[in-house]
C-alpha cells in the first residue's frame, strides 16, 4: 500500500473506534483498539517499535518508541489529551526523521469529532 492508501484505511478504523468508544480512555485502550482493526484489515504493523538514535555513527538507545509503525513506512503517534501542542508534533516529527519515513497520522482520540483530532504530518514539513 502506498502511504495515502495506509492513511486513509487508519483513519477508518480510528473513526470506527471513536464511533464505538468516543473520547475519554486512556491511550493505551485506543492504541490496543487500533491494533485490533489494523489485523482485522490484513495490515502489517509493529507496535511500540524502538527507534534508534544514530549519533555520530554511533547506535545510542534512548528509548524512543513509535507507538504503531505500518509497513516499515508509516507511523502513528497516538494520543488522549485535550488539546494537540507543538511537542507532540515535534515528537512526531522527530519519529518520522529517525525513522525515514515520508508520513503519518497524529491522532487525539480526546476529541468531540473524530476528525478534529487527526493530524496529517509529513516529514520536513510543519
Amino acid at each position: 500500500m502506498t502511504e495515502n492508501e495506509i492513511a486513509k484505511v487508519v483513519f477508518e478504523c480510528g473513526l470506527k473506534i471513536h464511533r464505538a468508544l468516543g473520547p475519554g480512555l486512556l491511550e493505551s485502550a485506543y492504541e490496543e483498539c487500533l491494533c485490533y482493526e489494523l489485523f482485522n484489515n490484513g495490515v502489517w504493523f509493529e507496535r511500540q517499535k524502538t527507534l534508534p538514535l544514530i549519533y555520530e555513527a554511533i547506535n545510542l538507545d534512548v528509548g524512543y518508541r513509535v507507538d504503531i509503525m505500518i509497513e516499515n513506512k508509516f507511523i502513528i503517534e497516538l494520543k488522549a489529551v485535550e488539546s494537540l501542542t507543538d511537542i507532540h508534533f515535534a515528537q512526531i516529527i522527530t519519529y518520522l526523521k529517525l525513522s525515514g519515513c515520508k508520513l503519518g497520522l497524529l491522532i487525539n482520540f480526546n476529541s468531540i469529532l473524530f476528525k478534529d483530532g487527526v493530524k496529517r504530518v509529513i516529514n520536513g514539513y510543519l
